[in-house]
């Protein structure tokens, strides 16, 4: 069942989303060749606990960081690792979810390590418009979920020829880390395709990859990587759909 918040409910995953837009924004600083994905999570952990939240990916199902690190081919869910050391043209989505006073947000941005090569910048690039595209899609008149989907394959897949995720998609947020419904980035008459109504918060976030959509789940139960090895860019935003239109909760 899709949960509605109502205003007040809305201003308070604002809140969350402020801290967590911040958080991101700050890690610009220190997203650097030689830091450790472990360390990026550790700084991002006491930012978020400095603001008074909670991040809310850790201990979520045994999940056992506060974010989620995720380095070139790595999709989602990638473990920050002491070991794991950024160098000089290595991509990395950082994916954070944020609780204050019991209320959810969920952002996601990829940061480019030094110079990257330009087909990786253009991944990125493309990937960041889908998820604004895809939010464009969410305020036209009487959308549905389905013109959130298809704005984002069309600019990934149709107009630039990268793979869009399947097994993994954007959901409602708010109340909780994980609500219904499900919002893809390809269109499919198997998806439940709702009309958007004022009270809805939504996690948008393309996954997009260089090459093939298809994905490999690692034995550690949470990495997930390209299916090909190429790689993989993320950017998500929560969103409200209020009365006045769609507001982005997680931008600073």
């Amino acid at each position: 069942m899709i949960q509605l918040k109502n205003r007040h409910e809305i201003d308070k995953i604002r809140e969350s989303g402020k801290v967590l837009g911040e958080c991101l924004l700050s890690l610009e600083e220190v997203i650097r060749s030689g830091i450790s994905t472990w360390d990026i999570d550790r700084i991002a952990h006491e930012f978020i606990v400095k603001r008074g939240g909670y991040p809310s990916c850790l201990g979520y199902c045994g999940y056992p960081n506060a974010t989620c690190v995720s380095v070139n081919d790595v999709v989602i869910h990638g473990i920050p690792n002491k070991k794991e050391i950024l160098k000089d043209g290595d991509i990395v989505s950082v994916d954070i979810c944020v609780t204050l006073d019991g209320y959810v947000s969920d952002s996601t941005r990829t940061y480019e390590v030094g110079k990257v090569s330009d087909e990786v910048h253009r991944l990125n690039v493309v990937t960041r418009e889908c998820l604004y595209l895809g939010i464009d899609g969410a305020r036209k008149k009487n959308a549905r979920l389905s013109d959130i989907a298809q704005a984002v394959f069309r600019h990934a897949f149709t107009e630039n020829g990268y793979g869009v995720v399947r097994d993994y998609t954007g959901h409602g947020v708010g109340f909780e880390l994980h609500e219904e419904p499900e919002v893809p980035n390809y269109v499919s008459p198997l998806i439940p395709n709702p009309r958007l109504k004022p009270g809805m918060v939504l996690a948008v976030e393309p996954m997009i990859n260089m090459g093939t959509w298809k994905i490999k789940n690692m034995k550690d139960g949470w990495t997930v990587r390209t299916a090909d090895g190429k790689p993989a860019c993320h950017w998500e935003h929560t969103i409200a759909v209020t009365d006045s239109g769609v507001e982005i909760l997680t931008e600073v």
